[in-house]
């Protein structure tokens, strides 16, 4: 009895010394996140909200089938380039597809002196390409467009084709840039007043993972 009872005694000091220096022991510590970072990163409900700005130029307008600009000069004289910027929402479905959304304005100052404002938003799909922490998101939106200069109002359709390029710094935050060649129409009842306007723009970009 007297050994059983010495037994007990010597089991328990020992239990509660083994229960005292792992309640003492400091936590662990979780790795890192740049430890951790895979190209499996996104999963099917993540989402992400981004902001750009940038410069902005047409590069072609089109008449009747023929060019009547091209490039970034019209016959003796110069078009200035415009400013952009945009925002925008994306939803993943898996690791490298997503839609989403976008809001965003061009303007271009006029050789004359004023300025054409190009306000657009759409809906929009696209796929993701990932090295490392290098992510590159391909993207094609169509949706609508609200054009003014001076007293003139148009309201179309626009679609733009798009490609970015970001280093996934955090867990949060993705920087870098962007390009993206915008093409809006201007269709009228008379042919001879439509045109087709192609742009393009470079931004750089900023990008929030939540």
């Amino acid at each position: 009895m007297q050994k059983a009872a010495a037994l007990f005694l010597i089991l328990f000091l020992g239990f509660s010394v083994l229960l005292f220096a792992q309640d003492d022991s400091e936590p662990e510590k979780e790795p890192d996140w740049a430890d951790n970072y895979s190209t499996d990163i996104y999963t099917k409900g993540d989402q992400t909200f981004s902001f750009s700005l940038g410069v902005g130029f047409p590069i072609v307008f089109i008449k009747e089938g023929k060019s009547v600009y091209h490039g970034i000069r019209i016959p003796k004289t110069d078009i200035p380039m415009g400013g952009t910027g945009d925002l925008n929402y994306n939803y993943y479905l898996g690791p490298n597809l997503f839609t989403g959304g976008e809001l965003g304005l061009l303007f271009l100052p006029t050789t004359g002196g004023n300025t054409v404002f190009l306000t657009f938003f759409g809906g929009k799909l696209g796929t993701q390409l990932i090295f490392g922490r290098f992510e590159f998101p391909l993207s094609v939106t169509l949706g609508a467009t609200i054009q003014t200069y001076l007293d003139f109002g148009y309201f179309g359709f626009f679609m733009k084709g798009g490609l970015c390029a970001f280093f996934r710094a955090t867990s949060e935050w993705s920087f870098g840039l962007t390009s993206n060649v915008s093409w809006y129409p201007q269709w009228t009842k008379d042919p001879a007043k439509s045109i087709d306007a192609l742009f393009v723009d470079l931004s750089i970009i900023a990008r929030y993972h939540f």
